[in-house]
């Protein structure tokens, strides 16, 4: 079955107190993005790997590449407007299989977690990642607010990784914000969380 792992990375860095988008920050001597790319080639070199990056930044990206002497194949597409419909221009680039999508401000993501969620959305159709909420959770209600359990909550990680032709179905909806568009899919769907605990694994 085919791979595929649409890597969005349409960041501004002003989080991490940067004018440079923080997909191209330096972590040991190369940028971020470099380093999530090299994660999904090393787990399947065979696996079609595109990024999604806005256009303004994609002469900066290939600087860089050439800087680096960076040459993995990937496929490089336009962002878009809002995260949807980056995600959306990315899957115009794939055919069938499994396609991932990605975080390319997410550098160090295992090969065990790859591995398990590629395996189990062949299985499953739609897998997602998550990991244990340790913070303390409030919920804000009319009068206030109060704290709530958090083992009854899960912090959404990614790949997320789906049957290709299940992402386009969801996809070739008109744009709506993301729980309204999801709904009626999470009805036929059946997800399988793949739970990672603190340390990180599964």
């Amino acid at each position: 079955m085919t791979h595929t792992v649409l890597i969005v990375a349409g960041g501004k860095g002003l989080r991490m107190g940067s004018d440079l988008p923080k997909q191209f920050l330096p972590i040991g001597g190369k940028p971020v993005l470099m380093h999530t790319i090299e994660a999904f080639h090393h787990f399947d070199r065979t696996m079609k790997i595109i990024l999604v990056l806005p256009q303004e930044q994609q002469t900066y990206w290939q600087e860089l590449c050439a800087k680096h002497s960076f040459v993995i194949e990937h496929t490089v597409v336009d962002g878009g407007e809002t995260r949807f419909h980056s995600v959306k221009n990315g899957l115009a680039c794939v055919n069938s299989g499994l396609v991932g999508v990605h975080d390319g401000v997410r550098p160090f993501v295992s090969p065990e977690v790859i591995k398990r969620c590629y395996e189990l959305a062949a299985i499953k159709k739609a897998v997602i990642p998550v990991i244990d909420v340790v913070e303390t959770v409030r919920h804000i209600t009319e009068t206030g607010s109060e704290t709530v359990s958090r083992n009854d909550y899960k912090l959404v990680q990614t790949p997320q990784v789906f049957d290709a032709e299940l992402l386009k179905q969801a996809y070739a909806q008109e744009y709506t914000p993301f729980l309204l568009m999801m709904l009626p899919l999470w009805k036929q769907w059946e997800f399988l969380f793949v739970w990672q605990k603190g340390t990180g694994k599964i």
